[in-house]
């Protein structure tokens, strides 16, 4: 399993979706001062999850 990094800014395409409060506090706390964007940590984090469920 690889080790999760919080990712520079990416090149994405725009999608809504909703979170929970705790989340997105939690997310945010985290990349605090950090040069990153919500939806960048979010989209490391996808696929991060991704490719652990392919090793599985």
């Amino acid at each position: 399993m690889r080790k999760f990094k919080i990712p520079s800014i990416p090149p994405t395409t725009n999608k809504s979706i909703r979170f929970p409060n705790d989340v997105i506090n939690a997310v945010e706390k985290t990349i605090k001062g950090k040069d990153c964007t919500f939806s960048a940590f979010v989209v490391e984090a996808v696929r991060v999850a991704l490719e652990n469920l392919e090793e599985d």
